[in-house]
């Protein structure tokens, strides 16, 4: 087995040893889950969010991502996987007795997209008629005229993470590792390695053609984290540091605040006075960094993520390279979560240097290279100014992981956090066994190499099985009361709104309102 440097791993032993079972046990996770509303058919359902699922702008569980057919599922804090699973499978559950009462819909299981209309036609989510509901949707109007509509409806997972007593500074620290070895979970996790030709028509990519409907990479493992995924021109102009909160706040207050050319042509507002996006600067928001891993702060009514973040430090970090599994009935299982835990608990505890920009450079080049060819045997990633082989490097990692897997299976009892290591390794040694090959695998055996065909008949199995499992009376009537409520919260806000939205939206994207000293946050 691959040896750490003995400094290193001294090192990683000694704050290992200075975690205690408590806070080991005091670990969170949740989890955030996108996921297209599809028809039958394959093709994209174009009818509204369902009434009966609440209101997305204000539901604590259940809302929507950039369009309208995009459901987004959102568990609370968990202390084990299985608790986060649990709910998640319960909130999959109301959702489908929710697309059952209205027609015959179905949650689409793969992160790249199902059958997919005009880009124009694809419906961008709607939050109702209050301040904060329109900047909602302008935001996402914003999104389609930058990067068009089809990328937006790339689905993931997030995983949110947390451990007590953990600082900001020592949450960058987790960052930064996180970066450097994020190829390691595109690498084990990553199942889009194909995608619908519709995807692609009309744009350049290095895609290679499997059939006529289907285009895929031989040996990619995530298209969504590769070129064709989240990537942008404007974006790749940022090289954001992770070296400290303040640093990070004021490379990304830059792009909040920087004008870009071709986004001042769009405008503010079409010639028919319609908004086209909420600011012309790089970035409308924040949440339009499009990075692998977030710091993260629970924000106040109206307050902006940076300021949350600069005025009360990191509260948990949200991991955004997760590719749904179209295996499993959730999108994730609880292997797969606790490998999460052991890696991100190993990227707090290793020696984590300051980043530099010519690192940046090789960690974009490092992520593009596993996430279109990472089962390539003998594939090659940068390290320093010098190649290093993906399995020698991931090797590195896991031998890292393993006191740290031993430690979580005696502070929780059983072994299965080093169960969770040795699938990986077992992932490391056989790439066939990865997702994104049993994807390829499935394609070929009964689809005929048809992504829509595997991705469709997955979804209506996903479908039946979650169907199939008891939804209790009570748990029924918990879920419509959140949903009644969530309605009830809405039409509160929108007879609350005393502001034109367009002064709503200057305050709110102000440069002002991303520092700490702006104490008044600003409410729809």
């Amino acid at each position: 087995m691959t040896q750490l440097p003995a400094d290193d791993a001294a090192m990683m032993q000694e704050r290992l040893r200075a975690l205690t079972s408590e806070q080991l046990k005091g670990m969170r996770r949740g989890i955030e889950k996108e996921s297209l509303r599809a028809q039958p058919s394959g093709a994209l359902a174009l009818t509204p969010h369902p009434a009966s699922l609440g209101s997305a702008l204000t539901h604590p569980s259940i809302t929507t991502d950039f369009s309208e057919s995009q459901v987004e599922l959102v568990t609370g804090a968990h202390a084990s996987p299985e608790a986060a699973l649990e709910e998640l499978t319960q909130l999959h559950q109301f959702t489908y007795h929710a697309l059952k009462e209205t027609g015959d819909e179905m949650l689409w299981v793969s992160s790249m997209p199902c059958g997919l209309p005009t880009d124009e036609t694809i419906p961008i989510a709607r939050f109702g008629s209050s301040n904060v509901g329109r900047a909602k949707s302008v935001y996402r109007m914003g999104l389609s005229h930058r990067y068009g509509r089809r990328m937006q409806t790339i689905s993931g997972i997030h995983y949110n993470w947390s451990l007590p007593g953990v600082t900001s500074e020592q949450y960058f620290g987790l960052i930064r590792n996180f970066r450097r070895h994020a190829f390691l979970l595109l690498y084990l996790f990553g199942a889009s390695p194909a995608v619908c030709s519709s995807f692609v028509a009309g744009r350049q990519h290095a895609l290679e053609k499997l059939t006529d409907t289907t285009m895929y990479m031989p040996h990619g493992t995530s298209l969504r984290m590769g070129r064709l995924g989240y990537q942008s021109d404007a974006q790749a102009s940022l090289a954001v540091s992770y070296n400290s909160l303040e640093g990070y706040g004021a490379s990304l207050q830059d792009a909040l605040s920087r004008p870009y050319p071709a986004y001042e042509t769009v405008g503010i507002r079409n010639p028919g006075g319609d908004y086209n996006q909420l600011a012309t600067t790089l970035l409308q928001i924040e949440n339009e960094f499009y990075g692998t891993i977030r710091p993260k702060r629970v924000i106040r009514q109206g307050e902006r993520p940076l300021h949350a973040l600069r005025e009360r430090g990191v509260e948990y970090i949200e991991v955004r390279l997760m590719d749904l599994d179209p295996f499993e009935p959730v999108g994730i299982n609880a292997q797969t979560m606790r490998f999460i835990d052991v890696f991100l608990l190993h990227c707090l505890l290793s020696s984590s240097p300051p980043d530099t920009p010519a690192e940046i450079a090789e960690l974009n080049h490092n992520q593009h290279q596993t996430a279109a060819c990472g089962r390539q045997p003998g594939v090659k990633l940068q390290r320093a100014g010098e190649e290093i082989g993906l399995a020698a490097w991931g090797a590195e990692v896991l031998a890292g992981c393993a006191p740290i897997a031993a430690a979580l299976d005696a502070a929780h009892g059983g072994a299965q956090y080093s169960q969770a290591l040795a699938a990986a390794h077992t992932g490391l040694a056989d790439a066939s066994t990865l997702p994104s090959a049993r994807v390829l695998a499935a394609m070929a055996e009964d689809f005929d190499n048809s992504f829509v065909q595997f991705a469709k008949a997955q979804s209506l199995k996903t479908q039946a099985a979650l169907q199939a499992l008891p939804l209790s009376d009570e748990q029924l009537a918990r879920f419509n009361e959140l949903s009644r409520q969530s309605v009830e919260a809405q039409k509160k806000i929108e007879a609350g709104d005393s502001m034109l939205f367009e002064d709503y939206r200057k305050q709110y994207v102000s440069p002002a309102h991303l520092q700490v000293r702006v104490r008044e946050a600003v409410h729809g």
